[in-house]
C-alpha cells in the first residue's frame, strides 16, 4: 500500500511540475510580446494548415502595423462591438459572462460567449478552437498573465494586428486592404464599424458582405462608437 501511495505522490509531483513548466512557458512568451511583435498565433498556424491542405502554396494575408497607424475609428468600433468595458476590467467582464450563460441556457445551445478582448487574445495566441472546461481554464490563466504583464494599449495593439478578418485575412492592415483597398490608418468611421461587425464570423461575412444583419450591426456599432473608451 505504501508503494502505491508513493507512486501516486510521485505522479502528483510530476504532474504539478509539468503544469508549472507549461504555465511558465506561456508567461515567458507573454513577457516577450510585451515589447516584441508576435509573427503569428496558434490560430493563424491552424488556419494555414487548413488552407494548405487544399492549396500547398496558400499564404495568409497579414502585415503588422503599429498602434498609431490604425485608425482611431477602428479601435473604437472594435472596443464597443467586442468589449465595451475593456479599459475598466482586469481581463473578465463578469456581467457579460453571466448574460451569455443565461442566453445560452435559454436557447439550449451556445449562441453567445461573453469573452473579453483579453480572453480572445489569449485563445488566439496560444490555444485551439475547441470548447472544453480544460481549455477555458487555461484561457483564463493566460488572460491573467496578459493583463498583469501588458498594458491595455499593448493588448489592443496585438489584438487588432492578429485577429482573423476574412478567409486567410489577419490583422487590421490586411483587412483594410482586403475590403477597401486602403491602409488601416485611412479607414473611416463606417468602414471601421463594418469591419468590427465582421469580427465574430469573418469567413462567412467575407463571402456574404451584403447581408441585412451585417448592415444593421454596422449601424448599431457606428452609433455607439463615440462612447468608446480607448487605452
Amino acid at each position: 500500500m505504501r508503494k502505491v501511495f508513493a507512486v501516486l505522490a510521485w505522479l502528483a509531483v510530476a504532474a504539478a511540475g509539468i503544469f508549472l513548466a507549461v504555465q511558465l512557458s506561456f508567461l515567458a512568451r507573454v513577457w516577450w510580446w510585451r515589447d516584441h511583435n508576435p509573427s503569428d498565433t496558434a490560430f493563424m498556424q491552424a488556419r494555414m494548415e487548413q488552407l494548405r491542405a487544399k492549396d500547398p502554396k496558400a499564404k495568409l494575408q497579414h502585415l503588422w502595423v503599429a498602434y498609431d497607424r490604425i485608425a482611431p475609428s477602428l479601435k473604437r468600433a472594435v472596443v464597443v462591438a467586442e468589449d465595451a468595458k475593456f479599459s475598466d476590467h482586469e481581463g473578465f467582464d463578469w456581467e457579460a459572462i453571466e448574460k451569455a450563460r443565461e442566453k445560452n441556457r435559454q436557447k439550449g445551445r451556445i449562441v453567445a460567449g461573453g469573452s473579453t478582448i483579453s480572453q480572445q487574445l489569449a485563445k488566439n495566441l496560444f490555444l485551439s478552437g475547441e470548447r472544453s472546461a480544460l481549455r477555458k481554464g487555461q484561457e483564463a490563466l493566460i488572460t491573467v498573465m496578459i493583463e498583469q504583464v501588458m498594458s491595455k494599449r499593448r493588448i489592443l495593439e496585438i489584438y487588432l494586428n492578429m485577429i482573423e478578418w476574412g478567409d486567410g485575412v489577419f490583422g487590421a492592415e490586411a483587412a483594410a486592404r482586403h475590403y477597401y483597398g486602403i491602409s488601416a490608418a485611412a479607414l473611416g468611421a463606417e468602414q471601421s464599424a463594418r469591419l468590427a461587425a465582421i469580427v465574430p464570423n469573418p469567413r462567412f461575412y467575407d463571402r456574404n458582405r451584403n447581408t441585412g444583419y451585417l448592415a444593421r450591426r454596422t449601424q448599431t456599432i457606428l452609433a455607439r462608437m463615440p462612447a468608446a473608451e480607448l487605452p
